[in-house]
């Protein structure tokens, strides 16, 4: 799917997503059908998810972590896959640098940091090492609550 001009401004007013449809095409000066479908296209095409997000800080006992992973074997997108699967994982991206993966999760008091890799990360073959940052303070940090 292209993206030109049009979707990139659509994109931009859906920062709100309880923006309304006649609201963007008003602003953008095309049709509430033009946004509609758009939208649509871009939501079915994987580029476009309007979700609720929150600020982990403001549920108590729920934090976020980036944990850095350095794979046994170059399978970095299939080990993506797999870590994707995980539960409390909210990311995980291919990276370069001294780690192959990051992955992002979202903890609680009921699923901390030692469940997460005693129940979860303990699932994935082929690790060689991992590094955990936990966020302490988070700036814009929005995520879904997948808990």
């Amino acid at each position: 799917m292209k993206i030109d001009d049009t979707n990139i401004a659509i994109i931009k007013h859906l920062r709100d997503g309880r923006k309304s449809v006649k609201d963007i095409a008003n602003s953008l000066s095309i049709s509430e059908n033009t946004v509609r479908s758009r939208v649509n296209r871009l939501i079915e095409a994987g580029i476009l998810e309007i979700t609720g997000r929150i600020d982990p800080e403001a549920f108590p006992g729920h934090h976020v972590i980036f944990v850095g992973v350095k794979l046994a074997v170059p399978d970095l997108v299939r080990k993506g896959k797999e870590f994707i699967k995980l539960r409390g994982v909210l990311s995980v991206s291919v990276v370069t640098g001294r780690f192959d993966l990051i992955v992002e999760a979202l903890l609680s008091e009921e699923f901390d940091l030692l469940q997460f890799y005693t129940e979860e990360m303990s699932k994935i073959e082929g690790i060689q090492s991992v590094e955990t940052f936990v966020v302490y303070k988070g700036y814009n940090l929005k995520v879904p609550y997948i808990l």
